[in-house]
């Protein structure tokens, strides 16, 4: 297992837990908890043709829209843990998302691209497009991402709907942490990884 943002999440997340996976692709998270760390895990996914790929690596997936499915499927508390991968910026609402999974489980992770990264910033400011990176890779008018926010923006709306943020790490775009992460994270960092809880 590459993925170093697996690995961060496996480390936030306690031996023999539950964890549901929105937005779950292939399983491929759920499938290194589960053998890391002998979760039980439900993934939901959209596209078909991945959660037939979870279903092969014996992954329980429900193929439903977040919004309607956690109300329809589960009750409050089910769960341990709720993540969600690079996926909290390309839903209609982000913050009934978030309600959402602390609704059904005790914790919440999410990670997401940061459009406050400098070379965002340059690109926009200076070269007046919409920027291009290996962590938004899209151009605009096919991307998927229909709210993207800064590390700033999340950390306020976590204020406004009273969650606690329990651990947080920024990071470049390979998943690593360097000095000037942590001397300015909303300007140097790429990527973030939150842990969260009602507060």
């Amino acid at each position: 297992m590459d993925r170093k943002d697996f690995k961060i999440i496996s480390n936030w997340i306690k031996k023999d837990s539950t964890v549901l996976d929105l937005g779950c692709g292939d399983s491929t998270l759920l499938d290194f908890l589960t053998s890391t760390k002998n979760i039980t895990g439900y993934g939901f996914e959209k596209d078909l043709e991945k959660v037939k790929e979870s279903i092969k690596k014996n992954i329980s997936v429900i193929q439903s829209d977040f919004y309607t499915g956690l109300g329809e499927y589960f009750e409050s508390s089910f769960f341990d843990y709720a993540v969600m991968t690079h996926a909290l910026q390309e839903n209609k609402n982000p913050d009934k998302i978030l309600k959402e999974m602390l609704r059904v489980a005790n914790e919440g992770i999410v990670t997401f691209p940061n459009m406050g990264f400098w070379k965002n910033r340059v690109e926009l400011g200076f070269l007046g497009r919409m920027p291009i990176s290996k962590s938004l890779p899209n151009k605009w008018f096919d991307t998927p991402n229909i709210h993207l926010c800064t590390f700033k923006d999340f950390e306020d709306l976590c204020k406004d709907l009273e969650i606690k943020i329990l651990e947080k790490k920024v990071l470049d775009n390979s998943y690593s942490s360097n000095f000037l992460c942590k001397l300015s994270p909303n300007f140097f960092g790429e990527i973030a990884l939150y842990r969260f809880k009602k507060d």
